[in-house]
């Protein structure tokens, strides 16, 4: 059949047409990020303390805040709200630490408190301990004898010896010595006894080296009892030679 000029255009429209429409039926692809996976956004948290720096027994205030959490913890206080305050009185510097968790996962959060503790007073340098008559009688201590004894026991070595050490060691000390007795026997006996007790143990002194113009010697019989009970505990500490410092 022959075309016309005319009828050859016709035909070309319609076609034109037809695949018009069939193009606008066509769904359009969808975007990437609209057919993803939803991801759930990350949690945060703040937390701060008020004041910062207290002293020992007083309080603080705990403030925090989150987005995104489904639980809070701060360590020490336990669960609380995702957002609020609370007080705290800590008994030394804390760090307060805050955990958020959510669907997106978990945030930590710190607040650190300086707690000041006030300073135990020191012992003053002049206690009873450190005073020149409490080191002397560290240093030189007192020797006991036998019953209706002047002789020094074995034992009383090591005491003269230390004593010794330390009178040589401070020569401007000067030492009285004075001798005790227990209440048995008659005062004038007690005092010649006595004398003898003061005697030996300034003669040992000297023998280790400590001047004897520095050792004055003194009795005191049985007039001074350091114990009253009639038992012999009591009269061996009536036995003795006591060494005091010479002022």
């Amino acid at each position: 059949m022959h075309l016309t000029p005319r009828r050859h255009a016709a035909l070309a429209t319609i076609a034109a047409l037809a695949l018009l429409a069939g193009c606008h039926h066509k769904s359009a692809p969808l975007p990437e990020e609209a057919i993803a996976p939803s991801v759930a956004p990350a949690p945060t948290a703040t937390l701060t303390a008020s004041p910062v720096a207290i002293d020992l027994g007083q309080s603080v205030v705990l403030n925090w805040r989150t987005t995104d959490a489904t639980s809070v913890t701060i360590d020490g206080i336990g669960s609380v709200n995702l957002n609020g305050t609370s007080n705290a009185t800590p008994s030394t510097s804390t760090n307060f630490h805050l955990t958020a968790t959510g669907p997106g996962g978990s945030v930590e959060a710190n607040a650190r408190v300086t707690v000041r503790v006030p300073e135990v007073p020191t012992v003053p340098a002049t206690s009873a301990d450190n005073t020149p008559d409490a080191i002397f009688h560290k240093n030189v201590q007192d020797i006991f004898f036998d019953y209706d004894s002047a002789d020094l026991r074995p034992e009383a070595s090591t005491a003269i010896a230390q004593a010794a050490a330390y009178l040589v060691a401070h020569p401007g000390i000067r030492t009285l010595i004075g001798g005790y007795c227990d209440d048995r026997g008659s005062t004038e006996y007690n005092l010649a006894l006595g004398e003898s007790r003061a005697n030996s143990a300034k003669n040992a002194l000297v023998s280790a080296g400590v001047p004897a113009a520095r050792l004055r010697t003194v009795s005191y019989g049985k007039e001074k009892q350091f114990c009253t009970d009639e038992t012999e505990p009591c009269w061996q500490q009536n036995r003795r030679a006591q060494f005091t410092i010479d002022r």
